[in-house]
């Protein structure tokens, strides 16, 4: 049996493949296009689904969409009905899609893809749910959501056992932990529903003690958290829901000035209302899972929802709950809804076993070594053959002697984290590297952190971690370096000493393991620094054309692209055909 997953028109939007209750294949548009969280339809991330294993669309026996439309409708009406006359220019500026796009899914399907089978609309959070549970490693576990909002719900919980997914319990538009987050965002300066990662990137910068720094005192006091997990915002802080704009001026006032205009000086005033912000976030999330825990009496938690991308706090789900263990999917939000919604669908609406435990991250697009010849001899680009050892070695000895390389290799990652398929890697014993990778190779905001890549049996000797939990491997906790390790790692090391880690075990991803090791090997220090082979407001690359326009108007040095290495200096840049193949 196969269906497809598919979300779209609020943001990321991705489609999955669900062949017999195993994910063989998924993406996110935004790869195709060069469009950052692309809201359209994803027609490239579908046809790459189709013909990664070999379907047609008469192939496909359900497809699956990752929330209801109409539900959703309905809260846009409520929502522009109780704001009225404010919401004129939101409703006036919503409404068209609505009725040429969002209500017409099926149509849509037709249309675009001649599909002419049935269509499967599961719940945001459902999808979210089932998202977290089926395909984690659990027999049984709490299950918690958390985001911006779905058709009306912004939280829920409920419980997984075997192949049920149910929900329990949910909080209500318009009070949302992932709003308050976007809303903080944008007072910031920063672009919602993008940049919510760099404010927890800018937390660390500012007073962590919560009787020292005023504004959390401040932000504490417009969320109300209740002994049953929920909790209740002052809405007269928030202007979401019938402006453009979130933050209203009350939030200003409180705030102590106006909203940040973006590109302008991050005053430590700024780094202190993030560094709040991320405290209340913290209270309310763990106020949350304690009640879950309880509730379900579950030591097993899975978390999904655009919220379980905040890696600060997944860091400390242990240490601040009863859970002896968690699972995050890879891409937690919208676009990994999919693989809910498909998993939903295929276990619990048409009856099917539970669908098979996560395998790894990598089902994205793939080019075989002859694609990728093809491509570099049609546009003269000068490389070098080499082998999988020479690879490795040279790889390594490269990262040694302080240059920056691509590393693009096996099928693209799922989610929004590079994982070692497209990345770029450095070495993390260069005190100087942070600056070089955020200045002249990234191009973005001098704070932002790299993360540290390390083998798992080695975690230990270099973060305070005994047991790293099984999400490690996507990237989605940050936890203490060593005190004894700072000085031996300093690119990777956050300002308040933590790293945002990814332990990797070697049947994931084997050629990126030895490299890791190989390194080890010649430095003494088997640690990377591994981030996503992209540059600032651009996705990370799909194909060998988008990994060599990359390097190419970057100081990265060379690109290790499948079995052939490309050195930015033997080349001029020009290429003029992405084709790669005859």
């Amino acid at each position: 049996m196969n269906i497809l997953g598919i979300s779209c028109y609020y943001h990321d939007s991705a489609a999955c493949l669900l062949r017999d209750g195993e994910v063989v294949s998924a993406a996110a548009e935004e790869r195709f296009t060069r469009i950052k969280h692309d809201i359209s339809f994803p027609q490239n991330a579908i046809e790459f689904c189709l013909q990664d294993q070999g379907l047609s669309i008469e192939d496909i026996d359900y497809i699956a969409f990752y929330e209801k439309p109409v539900l959703k409708f309905e809260r846009v009406i409520s929502q522009c009905i109780d704001g009225f006359p404010r919401t004129t220019k939101i409703f006036l500026k919503s409404m068209p899609s609505w009725f040429t796009e969002k209500l017409r899914i099926p149509h849509l399907l037709k249309k675009r893809l001649h599909y002419k089978g049935s269509v499967l609309f599961v719940n945001h959070h459902l999808s979210h749910a089932a998202g977290a549970f089926l395909p984690s490693p659990f027999d049984e576990a709490a299950i918690v959501t958390v985001d911006g909002v779905g058709e009306w719900t912004t939280t829920a919980y409920g419980v997984g056992r075997g192949s049920d997914v149910k929900l329990l319990g949910e909080i209500s538009f318009p009070h949302s932990l992932g709003l308050f987050y976007s809303t903080i965002t944008a007072y910031l300066g920063f672009k919602v529903n993008d940049s919510e990662y760099k404010v927890m990137g800018l937390s660390p910068y500012g007073l962590k003690d919560k009787k020292q720094n005023q504004y959390y005192s401040k932000l504490k006091k417009i969320i109300n958290l209740n002994d049953d997990g929920s909790f209740e915002m002052d809405m007269d802080y928030f202007d979401y829901c019938c402006k453009e704009k979130m933050p209203s001026q009350k939030m200003c006032d409180l705030l102590g000035g106006s909203i940040r205009k973006p590109d302008t000086e991050l005053t430590q005033r700024h780094k202190d209302i993030a560094a709040a912000l991320q405290m209340v976030y913290e209270d309310a999330l763990f106020n949350i899972f304690n009640f879950v825990q309880k509730e379900t009496g579950s030591s097993n938690l899975a978390f999904s929802g655009g919220s379980a991308l905040n890696s600060v706090a997944n860091g400390k789900i242990l240490e601040k709950t009863d859970f002896k263990d968690f699972w995050i999917p890879p891409d937690p939000g919208d676009g990994g809804s999919t693989i809910g919604c498909a998993a939903y669908a295929y276990t619990s609406i048409l009856k099917k076993e539970r669908v098979k435990k996560f395998k790894n991250p990598f089902l994205g697009p793939g080019f075989s070594d002859s694609e990728i010849n093809f491509f570099l001899n049609k546009n003269k680009i000068a490389y070098n053959k080499v082998t999988r050892k020479e690879k490795i070695e040279r790889a390594a000895q490269m990262i040694m002697d302080g240059k920056v390389i691509a590393w693009f290799d096996s099928r693209m990652e799922w989610g929004p984290r590079a994982l070692g398929a497209r990345s770029i890697l450095c070495n993390p014993k260069e005190p100087e590297m942070k600056g070089i990778l955020n200045k002249v190779v990234k191009q973005r905001e001098s704070f932002r952190p790299f993360a540290p890549v390390l083998c798992m049996e080695d975690v230990n000797d270099f973060f305070e971690l005994e047991n790293p939990p099984i999400p490690t491997q996507y990237m989605l906790g940050i936890y203490q370096v060593r005190k004894e390790k700072i000085k031996e790692i300093p690119s990777v090391v956050h300002v308040d000493g933590s790293g945002r880690l990814q332990a990797l075990e070697r049947e994931m991803n084997p050629d990126y393991y030895d490299l890791i090791k190989k390194f080890g090997e010649i430095s003494g220090t088997p640690v990377l620094i591994n981030t996503s082979f992209n540059v600032k407001g651009e996705p990370i690359v799909c194909n060998p054309f988008d990994a060599y326009k990359c390097m190419m108007g970057t100081e990265i040095d060379a690109l290790f692209l499948g079995g052939f290495l490309i050195k930015r200096d033997d080349n001029k840049g020009d290429i003029w055909d992405s084709s790669l193949k005859n």
